[in-house]
């Protein structure tokens, strides 16, 4: 070993929100831990919008919380705001969103980094991977270095090869003018990884003091404040206020005007953009019908005056961007601080990871993050958890850690990724997940934190809390389970809340199915019933009131964990199957699905396709023909 050469279990590629979750996992788990980051002072950057958790990525962060990881705690550290999102809806789709203070948010990630023992940092540029038996054996550096190792998790973010697009002008440079990686690419395209290029972008960030805050909507955070993670219950802090403009004709005829400037419609973007964030200039184009769209003005932290304005990313030319921000009310003398980009990225097809985000062709090589095709901070922090979760597990020996499309919005998202591939910017929503009522935020830890226990990410004090919360949401359910007669204080609560009165005994748990009663009014009344946190209320009320929709869930996942437990052998060549569609044998042929439940997944894998892989079960694969040795 040459004194350039240093020796490792993992090594961490990349310090963004995927990188971090990694390698504090891997750190955690006992493992030797290597991170190397273009640049130290982007660890935990946010280079987008200030904010974390929103609908459906609130669940990720929950579900982060549950398993052990950072983001939560940190985000609850050094939120400036937080909102639950969707409460005019049904608990399904409750979701926590939180203002950021971006920097300091930074400053605490990177603290939680560099106090973390097993884990080192070094700033610096990957840029080749070394292999022994087809294995991950180490990885290089472009400044020379030398890296042994058993496994490594690649996060490399929007950073490889990535070009920076405003009108007419272009640079090759990574978000928010830091360096690019030049290299990583192509590694990973010599190691037989399969590359594809995306773009998103961010709009301006403008002087908080040029703004006419009169002329907007204030949007103020809940009170009391909620939290992301488990551990702490309810926050109390001061929350610095949001605001919500219009963009209006003027601002869309001022777009519609410049459209061939903008690097997007111009063909100066050949990467295929996000559906679901799309620019401003897009939403103009593809919503021609909608007279104004809504724009948020949201803080970029405590001791900045940028504000950021979500709503208005964008590639147009900066003479244009300060045109349309200007035609808009609160506006209308706003400087610019900085300008809106897109950017274009290499990033991988994640149909070539199994669902323990590992490269299937390439033992020990993990991805996760923005190189497997998503967007967003959450997303990405969740794949890193997973990603480093496993890798420390496969440097251990043990077996993976996986999560099911019924047991963790996680495990949708890699699903999603593993078995179907995303020919866009992938972003996590509610509608993806078909059990979304029993993959609520408020369950995260019932249904995830025991799953962890064997990773030894869990604190005995998160693992107590679970129990205790446990007990009292059960004490309160069998509690409930009593019959009691329609007495006159029953009566009268169910008069004045409009709700009929029963003739005869009625159970309480059925009187808390009813809209308008809640837990704390029958406890009024019924003494014998337990008193309750907020946070035990919520669920009981939850279960009782959703009761029948999570039979219903419940019976779904029963009937459709069959084709999940019917494991598919994984020495099978697909090609030489009859009765197999030509689509169907070259699909399942490359992504080797373990079971008949990811088969039917397969985008070209046709019901009649799955009905042939059953048969083929029954009475047997062919037997995959070996070379005899010379």
């Amino acid at each position: 070993m040459t004194a350039s050469t240093q020796q490792y279990d993992i090594v961490v590629i990349g310090a963004g929100h995927a990188g971090v979750e990694a390698a504090l996992a891997s750190a955690r788990m006992g493992q030797k831990t290597l991170m190397i980051t273009l640049n130290l002072d982007s660890v935990g950057l946010m280079p987008c919008n200030p904010a974390i958790g929103g609908t459906g990525k609130g669940h990720l962060v929950r579900e982060i919380d549950a398993l052990g990881g950072e983001m939560g705690l940190a985000a609850d550290d050094t939120l400036i705001q937080m909102r639950m999102l969707n409460t005019g809806k049904g608990p399904a789709v409750h979701s926590l969103r939180a203002q950021m203070d971006k920097r300091r948010y930074h400053e605490r990630v990177k603290r939680a980094m560099e106090q973390q023992p097993n884990l080192t940092l070094a700033q610096g540029e990957a840029s080749r991977f070394l292999t022994e038996g087809g294995r991950i054996s180490g990885v290089e550096t472009a400044e020379g270095f030398s890296y042994v190792c058993r496994a490594a998790v690649v996060c490399s973010g929007v950073y490889m090869k990535s070009r920076i697009l405003i009108g007419d002008f272009s640079r090759n440079s990574g978000p928010a003018g830091l360096l690019r990686s030049e290299t990583l690419s192509d590694a990973l395209a010599e190691l037989g990884v399969p590359l594809q290029r995306f773009k998103t972008g961010t709009p301006a960030r403008v002087n908080g003091l040029s703004l006419d805050y009169d002329e907007m909507e204030r949007q103020d955070g809940d009170v009391p404040m909620p939290a992301f993670s488990f551990l702490n219950g309810r926050l109390e802090r001061e929350q610095t206020p949001c605001y919500l403009t219009y963009t209006n004709a003027q601002t869309h005829r001022i777009i519609q005007e410049n459209l061939h400037r903008s690097a997007m419609y111009s063909g100066k973007i050949h990467a295929t953009g996000t559906r679901y964030c799309p620019s401003i200039e897009d939403k103009i184009v593809r919503f021609a019908d909608k007279e104004r769209h809504q724009i948020f003005i949201e803080p970029e932290g405590r001791t900045t005056n940028e504000m950021y304005v979500q709503g208005m990313s964008t590639s147009l030319p900066g003479d244009v961007q300060i045109q349309m921000l200007r035609s808009m009310p609160g506006l209308h003398r706003c400087e610019v601080m900085r300008l809106g980009y897109a950017i274009e990225y290499d990033c991988i097809d994640p149909t070539a990871l199994n669902h323990m985000l590992n490269i299937r062709a390439v033992p020990g090589l993990y991805c996760a993050g923005q190189i497997n095709g998503t967007s967003g901070y959450e997303e990405a922090a969740a794949q890193g958890l997973l990603a480093g979760i496993n890798a420390a597990l496969y440097c251990r020996g043990e077996e993976p850690l996986t999560l099911g499309r019924d047991e963790a919005y996680l495990g949708v998202l890699v699903d999603d990724l593993s078995v179907k591939g995303t020919p866009e910017p992938y972003r996590m929503m509610t509608s993806r997940c078909e059990y979304r009522l029993l993959l609520r935020q408020d369950n995260a830890d019932e249904r995830l934190t025991e799953k962890a226990l064997r990773t030894g990410l869990i604190s005995p004090e998160r693992k107590e809390l679970l129990a205790r919360k446990r007990e009292r949401v059960q004490s309160a359910l069998d509690s409930l389970d009593q019959l009691v007669p329609p007495n006159e204080a029953l009566r009268q609560l169910l008069t004045e809340r409009g709700e009929s009165v029963p003739q005869n005994g009625v159970k309480l748990f059925d009187l808390l199915k009813r809209a308008n009663i809640r837990y704390t009014d029958l406890l009024s009344i019924f003494h014998s019933l337990t008193p309750l946190d907020w946070e035990a209320e919520e669920r009981v009320e939850t279960l009782a009131r959703y009761d029948g929709y999570i039979q219903k869930q419940l019976d779904q996942v029963a009937r459709n964990r069959a084709l999940e437990d019917t494991p598919l052998p994984q020495n099978v060549d697909y090609l030489t199957l009859d009765g197999l569609r030509l689509e169907a044998r070259q699909k399942l042929n490359k992504q080797k699905p373990a079971n008949i439940g990811m088969a039917s997944r397969i985008s070209g894998v046709t019901p009649a396709d799955v009905n042939v892989l059953l048969i083929y079960l029954k009475r047997g694969f062919p037997a995959v023909k070996t070379e005899e040795p010379a």
